[in-house]
């Protein structure tokens, strides 16, 4: 019994320390909201100004490309694009529409050192894309070309399905899709000139191959656009061998906004 309540107040006094750390914490390092940098009220949220401008994906959306839909029809509605030019991949899920404020949080995340970010992002990530991560046996990022990795130091895309597998319990494998040609930069190329800029950009090593075998893999990337990037990522992880590919984005462009 003493035992038992030595424990207990060690427990206590355990937690009123974390708690009296955090504050300190927060007088040193105060919580600022991540759209605007304006004080906050916790650590890692939008302030409720952000919070209104950030336009989360919800349903009715096309059943595989994720597109929101002005209307809804029932489960399985596709749309005219899903129809017209079926991807190869199963189905792609993203977060939010990749406005003003997702587009700072992206560029924050890849040019500014704010790994920290991939946290938060993934935690909408998770929301918005439940079932393909249910479907998946490993998690693969879309790469970057050794070349641009050292410029950068860091893949933005990693950072993501690094967080995504940990917090979803499911394998991650970082090095087994190779973006092996080096290609132009997507922004400011217009719908086909993307699709020839990463079209054979990607493969997977035959030493690696048999990780993928059989499996459902879920791709992924920080924005959705056209595309072409994850439809050429897709195709090369399902002639390695995968089952089946799903998608998963922080963002995505809009219809309109092509």
């Amino acid at each position: 019994m003493a035992t038992s309540s030595s424990n207990s107040t060690r427990l206590s006094i355990n937690a009123y320390i974390r708690q009296v750390a955090g504050r300190l914490g927060d007088v040193v390092f105060p919580p600022v909201c991540l759209g605007c940098g304006t004080l906050s009220g916790s650590h890692g949220g939008l302030c409720g100004a952000c919070w209104s401008r950030l336009h989360a994906i919800d349903k009715p959306l096309c059943d595989v490309l994720g597109v929101p839909l002005a209307f809804d029809a029932g489960e399985g509605l596709l749309s005219p694009e899903a129809i017209a030019d079926p991807p190869p991949f199963q189905r792609a899920r993203s977060a939010v529409i990749y406005d003003d404020l997702a587009r700072a949080l992206v560029h924050r995340l890849k040019y500014s050192d704010r790994t920290d970010l991939a946290a938060v992002m993934v935690r909408w990530m998770i929301r918005a894309g439940g079932d393909v991560i249910d479907a998946a046996d490993a998690v693969v990022p879309v790469p970057l070309h050794r070349r641009r990795l050292i410029w950068r130091r860091y893949n933005q895309s990693a950072e993501l399905a690094r967080v995504l597998a940990r917090r979803s319990c499911i394998t991650y494998l970082p090095a087994t899709l190779l973006r092996t040609r080096a290609t132009r930069q997507q922004v400011g190329l217009g719908a086909q000139a993307r699709t020839d800029n990463v079209r054979g950009a990607f493969s997977v090593p035959q030493d690696r191959r048999a990780q993928i075998a059989g499996k459902s893999l879920l791709l992924v990337d920080d924005v959705y656009t056209t595309g072409a990037t994850v439809k050429s990522a897709s195709r090369a992880l399902l002639q390695a061998g995968a089952g089946a590919v799903h998608v998963l984005t922080f963002a995505r462009v809009a219809p309109g906004q092509l």
